[in-house]
């Protein structure tokens, strides 16, 4: 197919997805280089995520991520930076990390460890986008310190770019048990009334819970989880 044919499959995939909300975000798309770049702004984790799913069974050569999610409101890069620092900061399972800052092009270390203690974890925020850069020493740190920086105040994207040392095969297991601490973590849910099941990448939610709040806050904080293909969210609200 043409480059022209691509694009208009891939927009027709998005069209057959209801939660990328085509006529409400702005997506665009093209070709650069060979690589198929996705920029825009889009409302919600799911729709960014669903459509780099959908692009991504037609990017051969590759797929550039410019997605951003559209901000709630004013946040400089400062206070997002400030936020994701201090959230790192006070999560337990990251108290062996060095933690590291870029601010105004220079590094600024927030936190010091030996160097074999639990990996290190190098911020860096422009235009609303946390970078997350350094090792650590599992899959679950990784994804941990993900969904922290998404957590952030006036978060448009992340870029989770952390090494695992020493490196581990990803599974659905793996997705799984990250997908259920990062819902104990969130203090506004009721973790333990939700269980989690995940299969070729899709998490299914079950359970019950007793506000829609709630149970949206859920299907967001699974859909943070990097690796999370597809959330199918079964939870149930009742009074």
């Amino acid at each position: 197919m043409t480059d022209m044919e691509i694009l208009k499959e891939i927009r027709t995939a998005f069209e057959r997805e209801p939660r990328i909300h085509v006529h409400r975000n702005h997506i665009r798309m093209d070709f650069r280089g060979g690589a198929l770049v996705i920029e825009g702004e889009v409302g919600d984790i799911a729709a960014k995520k669903l459509a780099l799913e959908c692009a991504g069974d037609f990017a051969v050569n590759g797929l550039e991520d410019r997605l951003r999610l559209i901000p709630v409101g004013p946040v400089e890069d400062g206070a997002l930076r400030n936020a994701v620092i201090d959230a790192m900061s006070k999560e337990p399972t990251l108290k062996n990390c060095a933690i590291r800052v870029w601010i105004k092009g220079k590094e600024e270390t927030i936190r010091e460890t030996q160097p074999e203690s639990g990996g290190a974890l190098h911020v860096f925020v422009e235009d609303g986008v946390v970078t997350l850069e350094g090792q650590v020493l599992s899959l679950s740190h990784k994804r941990l310190a993900g969904v922290l920086a998404w957590w952030a105040p006036g978060c448009r994207d992340v870029a989770n770019r952390l090494a695992v040392t020493p490196p581990e095969d990803d599974s659905d297991d793996e997705i799984n048990d990250a997908v259920r601490l990062v819902l104990e973590k969130d203090h506004r849910l009721p973790a333990d009334q939700i269980r989690v099941t995940t299969k070729g990448r899709v998490v299914t939610l079950e359970g019950l819970v007793f506000r829609e709040a709630e149970r949206t806050q859920a299907e967001t904080d699974t859909w943070y989880v990097h690796g999370v293909g597809n959330v199918i969210n079964k939870i149930e609200v009742r009074q």
